[in-house]
């Protein structure tokens, strides 16, 4: 889902819908100078990254993603 509010914009991921989001990649543009305007946080509101490239923030799924057959 993605969600456009007054002061950021939100990609939550989720495993079903009728859940919480599990990640929520969030884009901040008023932090872009102090701590980078993108950020990945988990389910528990807990920051697993942040920086200034998106590329690099994203790589915190490198090895936590798998392909699953359905």
């Amino acid at each position: 889902a993605i969600d456009h509010l007054a002061d950021r914009a939100v990609f939550s991921v989720f495993r079903r819908t009728s859940e919480v989001p599990l990640f929520q990649i969030v884009k901040d543009p008023k932090l872009a100078r102090k701590q980078g305007a993108f950020a990945v946080i988990a389910a528990g509101g807990r920051i697993l990254k942040r920086g200034q490239e998106l590329g690099r923030v994203l790589g915190v799924f490198d090895s936590k993603l798998k392909l699953v057959e359905a």
